[in-house]
């Protein structure tokens, strides 16, 4: 297994309708990330900031690269343009967190 985390921000006062797009993830988005290998996905919020930090896990296999050439991609991040900052293609603007500690039960 593997993680991957990144952050991406928010357009102020949008973080309820983040969280209801989120609830109501569309499933063959939800098929496609974990048909990728995705196996645990989270995203939490740093509301003061308008930060959003993602926790991803996904299998050593997977297909994680070839999602932003899908179509169900492509137009969840259409859908999502409008409430946070994202490139000209209308994928999110995201920088990697580089990990620094880590502690886990042996």
């Amino acid at each position: 297994m593997q993680t991957r985390t990144f952050r991406m921000n928010l357009n102020p006062g949008q973080a309820d309708e983040y969280r209801r797009r989120h609830d109501l993830i569309w499933p063959e988005l939800a098929q496609a990330l974990l048909d990728a290998g995705v196996v645990d996905y989270r995203i939490f919020l740093d509301e003061p900031a308008n930060a959003l930090f993602a926790v991803m896990i996904h299998e050593d296999a997977h297909s994680l690269d070839a999602l932003p050439g899908t179509a169900v991609m492509q137009r969840w991040w259409r859908y999502m343009q409008d409430i946070m900052p994202s490139h000209p293609d209308a994928s999110p603007v995201s920088v990697d967190l580089l990990p620094l500690f880590h502690l886990a039960r042996p």
